[in-house]
């Protein structure tokens, strides 16, 4: 079996993996070994009743023993290791979690569902390095991606609505901590009058008891629609994502197509959710739609749009701790006949970011 060296197991991402992981009976096909970069030597995970020791992150020569490297470790740490493994002629593969080598020529975003046959090319041309991608696209192709495989879509925004997990397990700290003291300073007020319910939220929202140190500002009670650095064409990263990304994983480097948005988190726990705009570039009716996108895998719903439909499951509180992807409130826009308004949503930390790991991994076997 193939030595699998696991590193950042133990992080938001690496624990859903690993239970992703468990409950499909992966290490049974694989020989794991789990690594560290500051607890070597101590005790690592109990998996199928076994013990493991974990190994040095940090050195070179052990991780040259593996076959498959899974890093769920962060950016930082792939920049410094990854360069060091190739230059040591590793030749083996690279799994990761991360955005460093996103865009690199060499390396490929995996979402197998909707680029299966990218993956393939890529592994008969002998690429090694295979990357999840940003959670918000990757969430945005399981819903929709059958439409730009089919090469109905000639351009696209996405208005987002992502989770507090996307910044971490800090971050979704921080939200139910600043929920915890909203509901502490307005239960004496319930019974009172609401506009002095709502200033008083309105005056805490502004004070030093709400702890903004991971968003900057208070998430509860309000919305951020700003997410990660900034560009200067007034973008953020997270927003040139959707363009970038998206036509790499479909292999339409060449050929792109015109994508853009506002990305704004907002007051959920873990699951993202998007609001899109798609131009076709031909009149197709809802019912083939509708069709396309239910047929794209065994993991995506269509939610019938009515109002009933939409509060039950177009939404985080549906979707999170499955692997369902929701896609609702399908229509034609009055822009025109060729205008689709679509609305989905999906785990952040499932498909969005373990999943395709766990699924490449398999790929590999």
């Amino acid at each position: 079996m193939k030595n699998v060296g696991i590193i950042g197991w133990r992080g938001m991402v690496g624990s859903v993996l690993l239970d992703r992981m468990k409950t499909e009976g992966d290490f049974k096909k694989i020989t794991p070994h789990f690594y560290s970069t500051s607890q070597a030597g101590q005790k690592g995970p109990s998996i199928d009743g076994v013990d493991y020791t974990l190994l040095d992150a940090n050195s070179i020569e052990s991780l040259k023993e593996m076959d498959i490297i899974i890093s769920c470790q962060g950016g930082d740490y792939t920049k410094q290791v990854h360069p060091q493994l190739r230059q040591s002629n590793w030749n083996g593969y690279w799994i990761d979690a991360a955005s460093s080598l996103r865009m690199n020529e060499d390396a490929v975003i995996i979402l197998d569902p909707v680029n299966r046959n990218v993956i393939d090319q890529a592994i008969e041309k002998g690429i090694k390095d295979f990357v999840g991608g940003n959670c918000t696209v990757s969430l945005m192709l399981m819903g929709v991606g059958s439409l730009f495989n089919e090469n109905l879509v000639e351009w696209m925004t996405s208005m987002t609505y992502q989770a507090a997990s996307g910044g971490g397990a800090r971050h979704m700290k921080e939200l139910l901590t600043q929920m915890q003291v909203i509901g502490n300073n307005a239960a004496h007020m319930m019974d009172g009058d609401i506009l002095k319910l709502d200033a008083a939220m309105s005056k805490l929202l502004s004070s030093h008891e709400i702890n903004t140190d991971c968003f900057g500002a208070p998430l509860a009670l309000n919305l951020i629609p700003w997410i990660d650095s900034a560009l200067e064409n007034g973008q953020t990263r997270e927003e040139w994502k959707a363009f970038s990304e998206t036509n790499k994983i479909l292999g339409r480097q060449e050929n792109p197509i015109p994508i853009d948005g506002t990305c704004v988190r907002v007051g959920a726990l873990r699951s993202h959710s998007q609001a899109l705009t798609i131009k076709l570039n031909k009149s197709v009716e809802i019912k083939t739609i509708e069709e396309m996108i239910q047929s794209s895998s065994e993991w995506v719903e269509v939610v019938e749009n009515t109002p009933e439909a939409t509060r039950e499951k177009l939404c985080p509180r549906y979707v999170s701790g499955s692997l369902k992807t929701v896609v609702g409130r399908i229509r034609k826009m009055n822009l025109g006949d060729e205008y689709l308004n679509i609305f989905t949503s999906g785990d952040q930390l499932l498909w969005g970011a373990a999943e395709p790991l766990r699924r490449m991994l398999n790929i590999l076997l």
